[in-house]
């Protein structure tokens, strides 16, 4: 399967931010920009601030973004001095943000993304086969009861009917995840997990993390050593290398398919009971703020977003409009996908340390 084209990491940092995207500068544009923001964005969110057609439309309102990612869960440790924004890819570690520097609320919210998993297609056949998911063509539902109850017993590929048609299916069955410690998409995964090993309870305390932790810890030590970046992970999976089964931004798959890059081997599995990646700016400064506001109402900026994957905020039909032709791969209407309520930066947080071990 092909590479995905027009991942930018333009410059490769240390310590923390993992690559530079620079909007409005050696692009050739030509536009009006007059004002000139710098911040820290999730890596996923670094194709969207580096397209063209998004830098003209960012001059055409007067402005030039200067973008750095960096996991989100990490951007607490940054030193954000002269930055104006950061874009952390949920809410939780935004508000942990908006906390430390005493940031107004409300924090602007431009878009969102639900989690989902990606798979070849004989893993989602054999998935499908043994009562983990249900699979359609190229979409499908993951069962999170069933899968949390194969992971929970220590279930292997070749314990599940049909996995010896595939070689390539081997060792113990597992979702590979981000860190959850830096990544946002990684701790967003033990939210919903955590949610449905509860039975539908919110961990509120240390105590309701400390009964599920047992199970955490089994999600993520599975995996061995994990990326930092969903975006890694994403180009992983495309190309080939990695695992089987891979949690992602929709929005990851969604930009891809909007390239024509999808092949026949994708498979994407909406887990039925998820987490949702609400993109929200903390602005620094009041340019931030402005910017914010921008990306959530111009209506340019909101096509070009979903373009990029993402579902803006407050208008479903948009998403729905312009998704139209992938439908056979995604889940528009979010249809028997139910959202995990997510927990308190601080209870989250505890949480990832524990499944770490």
């Amino acid at each position: 399967m092909r590479r995905i084209a027009g991942i930018v990491l333009a410059v490769l940092l240390v310590g923390g931010v993992v690559a530079a995207v620079v909007a409005g500068r050696d692009s050739g544009d030509t536009g009006t920009a007059t004002k000139t923001v710098r911040g820290v964005i999730g890596s996923e969110k670094a194709e969207f601030f580096a397209d063209p057609d998004v830098v003209k439309a960012l001059a055409t309102e007067g402005w030039t973004v200067k973008a750095e990612t960096s996991g989100s869960w990490a951007m607490e440790g940054l030193d954000l001095k002269g930055y104006d924004f950061a874009f952390p890819s949920s809410q939780a570690p935004a508000d942990a943000l908006a906390a430390k520097f005493r940031v107004r609320e409300p924090l602007p919210r431009p878009f969102y993304s639900p989690l989902v998993v990606v798979a070849h297609r004989a893993a989602a056949g054999v998935l499908a086969g043994n009562g983990l998911a249900d699979v359609t063509g190229h979409r499908g539902t993951l069962r999170m009861a069933a899968y949390l109850d194969a992971a929970r017993h220590d279930r292997t590929w070749q314990q599940l009917k049909g996995a010896d048609k595939h070689g390539e299916l081997t060792g113990t069955l597992a979702i590979t995840s981000t860190d959850p410690e830096s990544s946002n998409s990684g701790a967003l995964y033990l939210a919903a997990a955590s949610y449905v090993a509860a039975g539908g309870k919110v961990a509120a305390n240390a105590a309701d993390v400390g009964r599920t932790a047992p199970l955490m810890r089994k999600l993520i030590s599975v995996q061995g050593a994990q990326q930092s970046s969903s975006d890694a992970a994403f180009r992983d999976f495309v190309s080939g290398a990695g695992n089987p089964l891979v949690l992602v931004y929709e929005s990851q798959v969604a930009s891809l398919l909007a390239a024509g890059q999808a092949g026949d081997d994708l498979v994407v599995l909406y887990p039925d009971t998820t987490a949702t990646s609400d993109h929200t700016v903390v602005p620094l400064t009041d340019d931030g703020r402005a910017l914010g506001e921008l990306l959530s109402t111009d209506p340019a900026l909101r096509r070009l977003a979903v373009r990029h994957g993402f579902r803006p905020q407050g208008a479903t039909s948009e998403f729905e409009a312009a998704t139209a032709a992938h439908a056979d791969y995604l889940n528009q209407t979010l249809t028997g996908v139910r959202q995990a309520p997510v927990p308190t930066y601080a209870v989250l947080r505890d949480m990832a340390r524990r499944a770490r071990g």
